[in-house]
């Protein structure tokens, strides 16, 4: 199906990201409606809505399709904030879960604790993806200790272990708690057999999430109905698809989606890898993160990846391969944590010895260069892959072959379930586990990113963009997400490392011998991320760091926690507070490039908000925000603090770019109010060269009407000595800048006249008296 919209689309301009969640429920996002209208979006784009697992601060792990979460406020909330929302003259995006479910609190889930009391005679058991043919659904709940079912107890007709509470077959009551559990349709296991011996298929390795058969339409049906009724009754404009690479055949769920919702603006939460190409689905495009790699690379200089490369060396005491550090985080993900999904397909692969199956699929997943494949490239992944693991692995030469043979038959099982492992993997093995090892540089360490490509030259962002307007130019783009590793500011002043290599260099040397870690690389992360942070409130990073290294599992991890190491990690984060010297000079350090940072944010805002697609704004970050990963990414936002500033600057003068942030909430509201105002000067695209020897600072684009100009690499600006003669070629009619007000003439522009205040412009043609709002 044609990427080109439907004429008859519902057109959503642009989004603004907001958590909703318990503490911040449908009333109190009903409270932003007029603010959002001011800031200049067209739509508000939700976190899920329907009832999670009690308490969820996420909403992904939806326990019932059939209602609004009531911790949200309900239908009734809902309603409210419809209202709200039409009258601010807004629309609606929600975001929707349709590869697992919250399984954590059984009670809560009615379908799962019908399938936990009946078994496969339950209405429910075609619902779940679960093996039934390995015996009792089994539940890793349980202690790590041999007596761990001592602790079980009957009460209120339920089998109860601590806190957890569990459903009883009909006619199983009788005896003692031990008894009566061995009489059920499922088996309490220990927690630590979770990630080797499940029987149902999970969301990446969580439990807490067990794995739904949408591909069966009555499953669609049922956890589809609510959010389909909403967009048939024209209160749902669009629709965000977590996860799509979790299902069995993502194609056929997105055609049979697309025909249920004909009008809605469909966005999927695909990760695409450096140069992948999303495959040609019946949707509008991404969620963004192509997006944010291409324009985040814009602003890190490419000449600095040899010293960053020989930085990293030297600390680490050897060359670090990415290639060799992903394939071995991706091979243990497959044989660790994700070693029951590897079990079930191993079975599958029953032509060959079961070991030989199980370390021969492993291999495959490790080395397979994308999440999953599709048709038509999904061959030419498969055999990059077998060439791959056939290099390092010639012992398995025919398991390989035999397993290829099977993987090419799209009607073999093992090859529908296979690309359900190898996203996991690459998901769990690369963003989970290898972005908090590798540490040469990590503000490439970004979902979507690709760390081993080192910045964006302007030409090859030109070539980004401009097909995106072609194939794509309705998918979201975006700079900071509820599953970003950090914020788009913290990447946009780590930046700033890139054109100061030697300076951080010695900074390191000298911060890391005052303050050692055994971990040479997770140090290094920790120093970057601090000063990517700075100033930042020391609980804050002390939760990170034991996120992070955990995550990265080479010195301790979330399994088997190492107190020793742990205590040193939070020791050196304590030193950059308590210690007089450390402090001053990060403190320092962190204000001295804080300002050019500020540039590379307005910079890679504004490329953002302009390029082709639909731009998402996250919830905070039209002010400067140093948020890190999840949960530190969804504390609360003072909207108050950015209405009141909006206010003022649609009553004052342009404000500077200083730390409180206002030029970012000029640049984004200014933007987004251009684009819903006058969509059509942003239909095209076309990049403008600058002419000079400063020429390569500059990055500026045509997109139809409206010009869009940015600064990059501005230090390295700065020692060249400015912008001099350089110009950048406008239209020949008068145009104004929506930042300052001024207004040209058009033609050959000096760069210096026309980013005297901003490091950034937005030109939109005067003659057509085109306003600020």
């Amino acid at each position: 199906m044609s990427s080109t919209p439907r004429p008859d689309a519902p057109r959503v301009g642009t989004t603004y990201r907001v958590q909703v969640r318990p503490g911040f429920d449908l009333d109190a996002t009903a409270e932003l409606a007029d603010y959002l209208a001011g800031l200049g979006v067209t739509h508000l784009y939700s976190a899920p809505l329907l009832t999670a697992t009690p308490g969820s601060a996420h909403g992904y792990d939806v326990v019932d399709h059939r209602a609004v979460n009531p911790e949200l406020g309900g239908e009734a909330a809902r309603q409210r904030l419809l209202r709200a929302l039409r009258a601010a003259g807004l629309g609606m995006v929600v975001d929707i879960v349709p590869n697992h479910a919250g399984v954590a609190v059984p009670a809560a889930n009615p379908a799962w604790w019908d399938v936990l009391r009946r078994g496969r005679d339950s209405a429910y058991a075609g619902w779940f993806d679960v093996d039934w043919d390995r015996g009792r659904l089994l539940l890793p709940v349980l202690a790590d200790t041999p007596d761990a079912l001592d602790d079980l107890k009957l009460a209120d007709g339920e089998l109860r272990y601590h806190e957890h509470r569990f459903p009883i077959a009909d006619g199983t009551a009788d005896g003692s708690p031990r008894e009566v559990h061995d009489r059920q349709h499922y088996e309490l296991v220990s927690w630590r057999r979770g990630d080797t011996e499940l029987t149902y298929r999970r969301f990446f390795a969580v439990s807490d999430l067990a794995g739904l058969r949408v591909e069966d339409p009555d499953v669609f049906a049922a956890t589809h109905e609510l959010v389909l009724r909403w967009a048939a009754a024209g209160e749902v404009d669009g629709i965000r698809v977590d996860h799509p690479d979790g299902l069995r055949d993502p194609s056929a769920y997105l055609a049979r989606l697309r025909a249920a919702a004909p009008d809605a603006w469909l966005v999927v939460e695909k990760i695409l890898e450096y140069g992948e190409e999303l495959p040609d689905w019946p949707v509008e495009g991404t969620t963004g993160y192509d997006a944010l790699a291409a324009v985040c690379g814009l602003f890190v200089d490419p000449d600095a990846e040899g010293d960053f490369t020989a930085l990293d060396t030297h600390l680490v005491g050897r060359h670090t391969s990415w290639q060799d550090l992903t394939h071995d985080t991706k091979l243990a993900a497959a044989t660790r944590l994700l070693s029951a999904e590897l079990t079930r397909l191993a079975a599958l692969a029953d032509d060959v010895e079961h070991d030989a199956a199980r370390a021969a699929l492993a291999e495959l997943a490790a080395a397979f260069p994308v999440y999953r494949g599709y048709p038509p490239h999904g061959a030419r992944h498969l055999a990059a892959a077998r060439a791959e693991a056939g290099r390092r692995r010639p012992d398995l030469t025919a398991v390989l072959d035999a397993l290829t043979r099977r993987l090419r038959d799209p009607d073999d099982e093992l090859a529908k379930r296979f690309p359900q492992l190898t996203g996991a993997v690459m998901a769990k093995g690369v963003e989970d586990t290898a972005f908090y090892r590798w540490s040469r540089f990590v503000a490439l360490n970004e979902v979507g990113g690709s760390p081993a490509h080192f910045g964006v030259p302007p030409a090859e962002f030109h070539r980004f963009a401009a097909a995106r307007q072609v194939r794509w130019p309705a998918s979201m783009t975006t700079l900071s997400t509820h599953d970003t590793k950090r914020s788009e500011d913290v990447r946009a002043r780590l930046a700033v490392l890139s054109e100061l290599p030697g300076r951080w260099a010695d900074l390191v040397a000298r911060w890391t011998a005052r303050a050692p870690l055994p971990d040479p690389a997770f140090a290094h992360l920790l120093w970057q991320t601090a000063v990517g942070a700075w100033p930042i409130e020391r609980e804050r990073l002390h939760a990170y760091v034991e996120k992070a290294a955990r995550e990265a599992s080479a010195s301790t991890s979330w399994a088997d926690p190492d107190p020793v190491f742990e205590r040193a990690m939070h020791d050196v984060v304590d030193a950059m507070y308590d210690d007089a010297q450390l402090h001053a000079e990060l403190t320092a350090f962190a204000a001295e490039i804080a300002p050019v940072g500020w540039s590379n944010s307005l910079g890679q805002k504004l490329v953002q908000l302009a390029m082709p697609g639909v731009p998402d704004t996250y919830q905070g970050t039209e002010l400067w925000d140093n948020s890190l990963v999840d949960p530190d990414n969804r504390r609360p936002v003072d909207f108050a603090v950015r209405r009141e500033l909006l206010a003022r600057l649609d009553a004052g003068p342009p404000p500077p770019v200083d730390a409180g942030g206002a030029a970012k909430l000029l640049v984004v509201s200014r933007t987004l109010r251009l684009r819903r105002d006058r969509p059509e000067l942003f239909t095209g695209y076309r990049p403008v060269p600058a002419h000079g020897r400063a020429g390569r600072h500059a990055l500026a684009f045509d997109r139809g009407g409206a010009v869009a100009v940015a600064t990059r690499l501005p230090l390295g600006l700065a020692r060249a000595g400015g912008w001099g003669d350089t110009t950048l070629s406008l239209p020949v009619h008068e145009v104004t800048d929506l930042f300052t007000g001024r207004s040209y003439s058009g033609g050959q522009t000096p760069l210096a006249d026309l980013l005297a205040t901003y490091p950034v412009a937005l030109l939109a043609p005067t003659t057509e008296s085109v306003e600020a709002s």
